[in-house]
């Protein structure tokens, strides 16, 4: 919060009131947008991204951390966004978990470009980066470098696929040496 209110401390005309307020949507922006130099596929066709995805890999993150056989599954909603439900298994407790969420676009439907929410106002960035042009399987990536996720519509990769798109990921410097591969 200090480097934030370094930012708004000099403006003069904004109050005390208001400050808080913009520094937390100065937080918010932040969080749907791509990391730098890592730009969405356009063409993008969400009929044909719905459906469910496996996961093949991710960066480690605590809410998925110790999951396996993780699955999200998209769905229209009534409002024109995308329901979201992702899905684990937790070994060491010997249950499911769920989650359950929702996506809106960021800037228009035909970019792969969305922010999506599991925690009421708060929306973190889910850039497609790379995308089959069957819709087979799905490079994503969240706000910064350490939101890395590999998708495909079936519980294995062909080894050579799999490669490229780590390949890919590793070009956007994006750490794939932390990859973490989920068994299913």
């Amino acid at each position: 919060m200090l480097f934030i209110n370094f930012i708004v401390s000099p403006v003069s005309r904004l109050t005390t009131r208001r400050v808080p307020v913009l520094a937390a949507f100065l937080l918010l922006a932040g969080c749907t947008s791509a990391p730098e130099g890592v730009y969405p596929v356009d063409n993008f066709d969400l009929d044909r991204y719905l459906g469910k995805w496996y996961e093949i890999a991710r960066l480690d993150h605590s809410f998925e951390r110790g999951l396996s056989q993780v699955t999200a599954q998209y769905s229209l909603r009534e409002d024109g966004g995308v329901a979201v439900l992702n899905t684990g298994y937790d070994a060491n407790k010997g249950e499911w978990k769920s989650a359950k969420g929702k996506a809106f676009f960021v800037a228009d439907p035909e970019t792969g470009h969305l922010k999506v929410s599991f925690f009421g106002p708060f929306y973190g960035a889910y850039v497609i980066v790379e995308l089959d042009p069957e819709y087979r399987y799905a490079l994503v990536s969240g706000p910064n470098r350490g939101y890395l996720w590999i998708l495909a519509r079936s519980p294995e990769l062909s080894q050579s696929e799999l490669d490229r798109l780590i390949a890919r990921a590793a070009e956007l410097d994006f750490p794939t040496d932390d990859l973490i591969f989920v068994a299913h």
